[in-house]
């Protein structure tokens, strides 16, 4: 079994896959964002490194003995002239520039060389804990109705043509409307975005109505930013008025799938892996 470097920015996933690996008994390096990475990693063995350390994360990882690199968690899109990077940093920052010109998928696919020119295999988040993968089907108690099948299908049709755009991966549609798409801000904002729209056009906790559909972008490296949905996800979908949450099943992860299904039961949502 191959000596995984966690990668490790914002959010539950990375503490996820580190608990997975502890738990399975995999080798672990965790590489700790300085900014980004939960506090929670603090625990693993692993080194804080600046975003714009690409040398030092490097040698931190090679002297750990780490074969593979797997990226997750967020990270907000850094001001690049604003960066203090080691020379490895510096060398790779021209490519990076202009690939973040060319948008996020670009820039992460970028990285995601400048590790394999470096000898290191890049595992996604799915590959190194299978479970994460949004099956197809409803997940817990409830399951949409038939006055949902036109939000979900134009809410995948939207999410699908935000992402080919490189703009985002999820889109909220309420009675055939578009409320929102997915852009920098970030799913979480976005929800609360809707919280803040006009009872009349969004469903409210006791009459609810649309959903929240994510996608995969057409052509995604799928090693990278796959979309992801938790509980926190839940929460702001049901502060939304939402019927319920619907991702692309096999290419979206579901973080920490019991607590998914405890909330969306106890919330009265529903959540479908749609094919």
């Amino acid at each position: 079994m191959r000596k995984l470097g966690l990668i490790a920015g914002a959010g539950a996933l990375p503490v996820s896959l580190a608990s997975h690996c502890r738990s399975a008994g995999r080798p672990l390096f965790v590489v700790r964002l300085k900014g980004f990475a939960p506090a929670e990693l603090a625990g693993f063995d692993g080194a804080d490194v600046g975003l714009a350390e690409l040398g030092k994360g490097l040698d931190e990882l090679e002297k750990a003995g780490c074969e593979a690199v797997c990226f997750a968690g967020g990270v907000a899109r850094p001001h690049l002239p604003s960066l203090v990077p080691d020379l490895r940093g510096l060398a790779a920052l021209p490519g990076a520039i202009v690939a973040a010109r060319r948008g996020d998928d670009a820039l992460l696919s970028f990285l995601v060389r400048e590790f394999e020119k470096e000898g290191f295999a890049v595992e996604g988040a799915h590959e190194v804990m299978a479970e994460l993968v949004l099956p197809v089907g409803i997940l817990g108690r409830h399951g949409p109705g038939a006055e949902h099948a036109l939000d979900i299908a134009r809410g995948l049709d939207v999410a699908r043509a935000m992402g080919a755009l490189d703009v985002g991966q999820g889109a909220v549609c309420c009675d055939g409307l578009i409320l929102a798409i997915e852009a920098q801000e970030g799913t979480d904002a976005m929800l609360r975005r809707v919280a803040d729209l006009p009872g009349a056009i969004r469903g409210a906790a006791g009459d609810r109505r649309g959903v929240f559909v994510k996608a995969s972008k057409p052509g995604q490296e799928m090693r990278v930013d796959l979309p992801t949905i938790g509980s926190t996800t839940m929460r702001h979908a049901a502060d939304a008025g939402l019927a319920g949450v619907v991702g692309e099943a096999g290419r979206v992860l579901v973080v920490d799938r019991p607590a998914v299904i405890r909330l969306a039961d106890e919330l009265g949502l529903f959540v479908l892996g749609a094919a």
